[in-house]
């Protein structure tokens, strides 16, 4: 399994403020060259750093050269960043008199916060109002591991009723090296994007009258999530899970008693009154599988009860985090409950963490993935007050990691309400850590709900719940499967496993024939007989990323062959159908990630 590596404290630190400092050179450039231009705010990013000017005339990429080519001019010239401070008043007064309304706002802000006092940093003539931290001297700037990147538009403070702030963006790193690889890793992520390839494949389309964060499976798209939906059910079937059905609305009442009403609010729709009756979709499964178990008396005999589910729901997301596939408003996850003795809490978790594993295996991302532990943080509102449960689920999962040698990351404050989970983290192609699937220790809900079994002495007990999800949400595990294969999935996954190419309207009838050969196996196979060159299909098959092209002229008709292409290798071989059917069938049976049944490597 891959381990997540994260930058020394140091190193972060000294980065933070470079790309800050670099933030300060783009303005003072920028009022160098269009002293007309008033200033908004310039943080430090991720990649780097950008800063937000008011100006009537937005910047283009165009001036990027130019503006660059001052910041560089400027850092030579070995300023000190040298720090001031004033009082609230003078502050504004110097704002105001120097047309900066932007930072007078920011002042007036800081000021009803009860600050009296504000911090200015200079830079040779420049000064902005700001806290730090900086680099002492811009001589200490690596130069050549920054440059301009591109243009945006913001509204002031992220309300589009406020001016339209024109955005420059800049990429900054320690070394050229790491701004080097930094742009070839983007490149390489725009290259597997989800959202273009899934377009190029014809797998899903966003319709801005359906609405944004609402995806809509084309029919090939919905192959993809057959396979999956097929063998994650088949999978926890074989494993002892009861896999069942509830709907997608729940009584609000439902989710009062849960704590998400009280907990979760923010990422829930508002209620829909039926009756008088407040309704509410559903974010998450947890109170319907509760009811199920509730619905009749239960023995210790028949723990523990696993309740699995391909559950349709619905979460707001701001629609500026709406993206593609992997943020979305409307989602189906493989979600699942089991309810299981306290003392047995152990190996139902490991039984999980084993289901995981082998997803994961067989999707093929198992490498790109670790482990963190999501403990509580010391904020007590944000979780449900039980500090012995919180001790011993948290005391019993860091047990569970030890005992599997998980290796997992310790992270305080990613803890769900109502207990600890164990996240899979995923690295994306553009290096963004996201939660692939998450499972979950239930320190409370069961109390909440009066869950309880008959014990082997006759005793009401309450059991403890695992929450736990075994292939994610497949929405999100889609975009990150064909990310990571650039499109090119493995052949059980593909929509269209095998294309099948005549050379001329002659050997038409003979291409029907292996296609029904192949589709009576229950392989996925597309015959393509349009009146084309053989060039064009080849290469418009080729961008579809279909693992196999058969193509069958005059020859393989008299021999009862096909002339096979393999996606991955390039390499062409001629087999009997027969042969060739066999072996592709063999392959996606097995969910096998290499294509070995023609010009294997």
């Amino acid at each position: 399994m891959y381990q997540h590596k994260t930058m020394d404290p140091q190193e972060a630190a000294r980065l933070h403020e470079m790309r800050h400092t670099f933030s300060h050179l783009l303005a003072a450039a920028v009022q160098e060259l269009r002293p007309e231009v008033k200033l908004g705010i310039g943080p430090a990013i991720d990649d780097g750093f950008y800063y937000d000017f008011l100006t009537d005339q937005p910047f283009s990429l165009s001036d990027l050269k130019d503006i660059e080519r001052r910041m560089r001019k400027l850092a030579q010239a070995k300023h000190d960043l040298a720090p001031s401070s004033m009082g609230v008043a003078e502050a504004k007064a110097l704002l105001a008199q120097r047309g900066e309304v932007l930072k007078v706002e920011l002042v007036e802000d800081l000021a009803a916060q009860g600050e009296t006092e504000v911090s200015f940093y200079g830079l040779g003539g420049f000064l902005d109002l700001c806290k730090g931290p900086h680099v002492a001297n811009t001589k200490d700037l690596p130069l050549k591991a920054f440059k301009l990147d591109r243009v945006a538009g913001a509204y002031w403070r992220g309300d589009e009723k406020r001016p339209m702030l024109s955005r420059i963006y800049g990429l900054a790193f320690l070394t050229p090296e790491d701004l080097a690889a930094y742009i070839e890793q983007r490149e390489e992520a725009e290259r597997r994007d989800h959202r273009r390839l899934g377009r190029d494949m014809d797998l899903f389309v966003i319709s801005p009258d359906v609405g944004k964060g609402l995806p809509m499976f084309t029919e090939k798209g919905t192959t993809i999530r057959r396979a999956l939906e097929r063998f994650i059910v088949d999978e926890e079937i074989k494993r002892g899970y009861l896999h069942v059905q509830t709907p997608i609305l729940g009584r609000k009442h439902l989710y009062e008693i849960s704590g998400h009403w009280e907990h979760y609010q923010d990422s829930m729709y508002p209620p829909i009154n039926v009756d008088g009756e407040d309704y509410v979709l559903r974010p998450m499964t947890c109170p319907h599988h509760f009811m199920l178990y509730a619905a009749r008396p239960r023995s210790y005999r028949e723990l523990p009860v696993r309740y699995a589910e391909i559950s349709p729901m619905y979460r707001k997301e701001k629609s500026g985090e709406l993206s593609g596939l992997i943020r979305v408003m409307g989602f189906h996850l493989a979600d699942a409950h089991i309810f299981c003795k306290p003392e047995d809490v152990k190996p139902v978790f490991r039984e999980v963490v084993d289901l995981i594993g082998y997803v994961m295996e067989t999707l093929g991302l198992a490498e790109r993935c670790w482990y963190r532990l999501s403990l509580r943080d010391d904020h007590k509102e944000k979780y449900i007050d039980a500090p012995e449960s919180w001790a011993m689920a948290e005391r019993d999962m860091r047990d569970i990691c030890e005992e599997m040698k998980l290796e997992a990351q310790v992270e305080p404050g990613h803890a769900a309400f109502y207990g600890p989970k164990l996240d899979v983290q995923m690295a994306t192609v553009g290096g963004r850590e996201e939660t692939l699937f998450t499972n979950q220790i239930d320190i409370a809900l069961a109390q909440r709900f009066h869950l309880e079994y008959i014990a082997e002495d006759g005793s009401r007990r309450m059991p403890w719940v695992v929450h736990r999800s075994s292939i994610g949400c497949l929405e999100r595990t889609i975009a990150f499967l064909v990310e990571h294969y650039a499109g090119a999935l493995p052949l059980w996954l593909m929509p269209v496993q095998v294309k099948v190419l005549p050379i001329t309207d002659e050997q038409t009838a003979y291409a029907a024939q292996v296609k029904d050969q192949l589709e009576r196996l229950g392989l996925r196979v597309e015959l393509d007989d349009r009146k084309e060159t053989l060039n064009r299909k080849v290469r418009e098959a080729k961008m579809q990323k279909i693992p196999y092209l058969c193509v069958v002229g005059q020859r393989e008709q008299q021999e009862g062959s096909v002339s096979v292409t393999n996606r991955d290798t390039d390499r062409k071989s001629t087999l009997p159908v027969a042969q060739f059917a066999d072996a592709v069938l063999k392959e996606h049976v097995t969910r096998s990630r290499q294509l070995r049944a023609a010009g294997a490597a």
